[in-house]
């Protein structure tokens, strides 16, 4: 895995691993949802976890076919930036692909099922970049619904914008159900 992308590999193992720990905060309650039609912070969880898998599966058959993958341009690099700054801004929500929606049911797993079967998506996910070919670096990889079309990089900025994104929403979750037990 070049320099590059192991820093980005890094840095997503590292937002993951808070993603759990603000969730496993929670005991208990993090299958308890803050209010009728709100995911719980395991239902987070679980978003997060079919999306990464998503993406894996949609690189992996990108890469199958790599001879028909462009060349990012500045379209691409734009579009890219203008995502990461929305998913940053504090409070902005974003309605989930109806896909993720339909895959994220009403009961979901316990968090240490979900953290073993995301640990065996993230190895997944390893193995994909340490055999990433350097001539596709720069070429546009993976399909974001809103923004369009993302180089591995931009696909790893997004990767690590999407968990925090959801983290504060965990932290919205754990804030509401602290102060309904009070």
């Amino acid at each position: 895995m070049n320099h590059r992308l192991h820093l980005r590999f890094e840095q997503l193992e590292h937002v993951t691993n808070q993603l759990f720990a603000a969730a496993e905060a929670l005991g208990d309650k993090a299958h308890q949802a803050p209010a009728p039609g709100k995911w719980s912070a395991a239902q987070v969880i679980y978003h997060l976890l079919i999306s990464e898998t998503g993406i894996n599966q949609y690189i992996e058959k990108k890469l199958r076919n790599s001879e028909e993958l462009q060349k990012a341009g500045l379209t691409h690099l734009f579009k890219s930036r203008l995502l990461r700054v929305l998913l940053r801004l504090p409070g902005l929500k974003f309605k989930s692909p109806p896909r993720l929606k339909e895959l994220t049911p009403d009961q979901v797993p316990p968090l240490a099922q979900m953290r073993e079967q995301w640990n065996g998506v993230r190895r997944h996910l390893e193995q994909i970049l340490n055999e990433y070919p350097d001539k596709l670096l720069s070429h546009a990889i993976f399909k974001h619904p809103r923004s369009g079309m993302l180089t591995i990089y931009q696909t790893l900025d997004f990767m690590v914008d999407h968990i925090l994104h959801h983290q504060r929403q965990i932290e919205r979750v754990s804030s509401f159900l602290q102060k309904a037990t009070k």
